[in-house]
Order: C-alpha cells, then structure tokens, then sequence
C-alpha cells in the first residue's frame, strides 16, 4: 500500500483551486457549485474556530486597556533623564531614524526570504553574507515597488534617496499624527491621520483601514465583527472589491504591523518610556490586540530608553517594564535575552526561532520580536553587524532590521553610523503618503525634534497640574 500523501491545509486549498481549473478544461459540470459548497464549508469553519473559548487564565494576563496593562507591569524606571542638550538629542534622533533607515532598506529586497535563498542571492551577486553594505543587485529590477519606485532603487548603485516602504511610511505617518493632534492623542485622531493620508495597507492595517473607511468606530476597527474573510493580504484600499469590504475581522492582530508603527513615539518621548509606550497603545489600538498591542508598547518604550543609555541591550531590558509581566511577548523576550550568551549568529537565531515557534507565521510579533533582540545582542553598538545579521535571520527582515536599527543609532548617534549606509540617502526620502511623494530628511528630524519639545511641555503642564491637584499636608 502506498503512503498517504502529507498534505498541508494550505496544500489542499491550492489543489481545490487545481482541480477545479482542471475539470473547467475537461468539460466537467458541476464546478462552480462544488467550490460553493467549498467556499461555505471553509467559512463555517473559520466560524467555529473564531467561538473557540480563549485560555481564561492567559486571557487575565493579557488585558487589552491601558489601565489593566499598567497595572501587571513589572517596576521599571517610567522616565529616565533625558539628554538635556538638544544637540546630543538631536544627534542621537538622526542616529535613530537613519539606522532605521539602512536597516529597513538592507532588507527590503529580500523581505521575508529564506536564508537558504538569500546564501543563494549573495552567491549570484558576489554580494557578502550576511551582508556588509547594501546589495548589488535585485530580481526583477524594473518592477515598482509600492507602484512607486522600481526595485533596483535599493542597491547601492543606484539608490538616489531613501526608497519607499510601508514600515518608513508609518514612520513619517505617526510625525503627522503628532503635528495635527494633540500631544495626548487618542486613537480617533491616528484614524483621521490614517484616512487622510495612508492609500493602502496590508493585514492588520488593511482591516482597520477598510474599517475605518467604511464609518466603523476607530476603537473597534481593529477587531470588529462581520463576515469572516477566507483571505486577505495587501490592498490598495480604492481598488477593493466592494464584496471584501463587508469583511471586518481581525486574524492578524497579533501580527507585527503595530510594532513597526511605533518609532516615532520613541523619538519624540526620549527617556521617558513609560509615555513612548501610552503613545504607542493609542496608536496600536486602532489595528491590534493582546500581544499585537504589547509588540509596539515594548520597542516604544525601548527606542525612548535608548536615547540616554550606553548600551542597547539595556534599553531592550527597559522595555519589558512596559508591558504585562505574565504576557507571552514579556515571556519569550525573556527567554530571547536569557539564551542570547548561545545566540552567536543568524543561523543560530533563525534556528532557535524556528524550533521555538513551529507554525507561527513570518510576520508574527512574538518571533521577529526575538530575532531583534538577538540582532542586537550580536552585533551590540556595532550598527553594520547588527543590521546585517538580522536581516540574514530571514523572517520579516526589513521589519527587525530597522527596528534593531533604531535602537542601536539612538544609543550610538549619526556620526558613528559608517557613511556607506547614509551616503545614499542625501536629503531625501520618497513617500507614497497622499500628497507627499519626498521629503528632507533634515527637515523631518526638524520636525521631530519641533514635536519632542511640544510633547515634553505638554507633561511638564500635566505634572504641574497633578501636584497643584494635590490636598495639601
């Protein structure tokens, strides 16, 4: 007797698609209503698994308002003494934003590959792995990314400016959240930032903005209920099927996309994580939940710590004192930063990853989570060893590069940033944000630093009026 084939669920809904091609070829009758049947059987069941009860006790450990998550934190130092000379700060700012720069750009091209594929791509080119300066050449070179910009922008001969993607967009986005709200925004205002400026997204983000779009409160765009999608991925929001747009759930929202979103609220809250992570909840709110919330809380608040520590390891431990104790993230930071002394180099992460979390997908907060830390703790204050070994860790590589990236050149500055990774950029980046296709990059460190003294006024008032709250003795 022959083996059963091992079929994955992925491989079953692609030979459904297969067969059914097929059987049109030949004639057969009866196609259409055969995927009917499939299609109500395959949404049935995304229902019966969305009722699937939640582990209570986890679930207690996870709470998903601010209030709650405040009150399972570990202690932790809430505000630190930020640098009080803004040219160190402002030193320290552009260190931060180029070094997310250069790393998410490092891994733009090879997004989400393989490290086998990529081994594979550094062989063809003669490009070094894990690589040590931008690549030399991409596939398909005169695709558009983002239908913006076209794929050979991001090798180092031919970059003129620092290229699209979605993780620098957010960046810039959560700067015009901060400019056309007040300095305690909410998630109403990121909505109204997001519906006037942001075109498309992806997963979580694509929810929310078909969410939002559609009149759906900012506070339920995240995880509201409805029909449940049997796909969705990246859209160009004026493009979808009105039939998709009646798709309101959330399967992604623990996904990563809140996370890559949260740079800014670090920038403009320097060693004050405590208030980089309130910012970052708002903003996170709008698209995810649970640990999704936590991924952005905790870089937040490390990305503010790193602004006035020496080491970035440090920051990362600072992190953790923003987010639940008992959360899964806060866990698997904790064995990631306990097993680092083990972690050596991206083999060894991406191995230890893969063994770890079997299943998870590529985009999850929880993994690329460890694979920055283990960036980091590789390469430590070595920005070139830290970028570059992440993004040879595979998984959502542009989105750990840049953030391991952030943190590493707020600790260390611009000036210690080797020129091969900010020579490209000029004073130039390219934006696909409605109405903005470039900006200055001094021009928007300008605007950061204009927003941090704006924030920082804003919580010295507040503090003033909580003491002059207080009963006297």
């Amino acid at each position: 007797m022959s083996e059963e084939l091992d079929l994955t669920l992925d491989d079953l809904v692609a030979n459904v698609h297969l067969y059914a091609q097929l059987k049109k070829e030949l004639g057969a009758s009866g196609v259409d209503t055969q995927l009917h049947d499939v299609k109500d059987y395959l949404a049935d069941a995304i229902e019966r698994l969305r009722s699937l009860p939640d582990d209570p006790d986890l679930a207690a450990q996870e709470p998903d308002d601010l209030a709650s998550i405040r009150a399972l934190r570990p202690t932790g130092p809430r505000s630190m003494i930020g640098p009080s000379d803004p040219s160190v700060y402002r030193h320290r700012l552009a260190g931060a934003f180029l070094g997310r720069s250069a790393g998410c750009i490092l891994g733009s091209p090879v997004e989400g590959w393989t490290v086998e594929r990529m081994k594979e791509w550094a062989a063809e080119t003669g490009d070094s792995f894990p690589p040590t300066d931008y690549w030399s050449a991409v596939p398909d070179p005169s695709l558009l990314r983002y239908k913006t910009i076209r794929r050979d922008a991001y090798t180092a001969g031919k970059m003129r400016g620092i290229p699209v993607d979605d993780d620098l967009q957010f960046t810039l986005l959560g700067l015009l959240v901060l400019e056309e709200s007040p300095p305690r925004f909410t998630v109403d205002d990121v909505a109204r930032a997001w519906l006037e400026y942001l075109p498309f997204a992806c997963t979580a983000e694509d929810v929310a903005l078909s969410n939002i779009e559609r009149g759906v409160p900012a506070r339920q765009a995240g995880a509201t209920g409805g029909r449940p999608p049997l796909a969705r991925g990246c859209h160009m929001s004026e493009e979808l099927p009105a039939e998709l747009r009646e798709a309101l759930d959330n399967p992604y929202y623990q996904w990563i996309g809140a996370d890559i979103r949260c740079d800014p609220w670090g920038y403009v809250a320097p060693g004050r994580p405590e208030l980089a992570a309130e910012m970052a909840y708002h903003d996170a709110y709008l698209t995810h939940r649970r640990n999704g919330i936590y991924g952005a809380m905790y870089f937040a608040a490390a990305i503010a710590a790193a602004f006035v520590v020496d080491d970035p390891v440090e920051a990362l431990r600072v992190g953790l004192s923003e987010i639940p104790r008992q959360c899964s993230l806060a866990k698997e930071l904790r064995w990631a930063l306990d097993i680092s002394p083990e972690i050596r180099t991206y083999s060894d992460a991406n191995a230890a990853v893969r063994e770890r979390f079997p299943g998870m997908h590529k985009v999850h907060t929880i993994n690329n989570a460890c694979l920055t830390v283990w960036g980091i703790t590789i390469g430590g204050t070595d920005i070139s060893r830290v970028i570059g070994e992440t993004v040879a860790m595979g998984y959502d590589n542009d989105c750990t590069a840049a953030t391991a990236g952030s943190i590493v050149g707020a600790v260390i500055g611009e000036n210690a940033i080797p020129e091969r990774w900010t020579r490209p950029f000029g004073d130039t980046i390219h934006s696909y944000l409605r109405g903005i296709e470039r900006l200055s990059v001094q021009d928007v460190l300008d605007r950061f630093a204009i927003q941090m003294e704006r924030v920082t006024e804003a919580v010295f008032e507040q503090n003033a009026d909580e003491i002059g709250r207080r009963p006297a003795d």
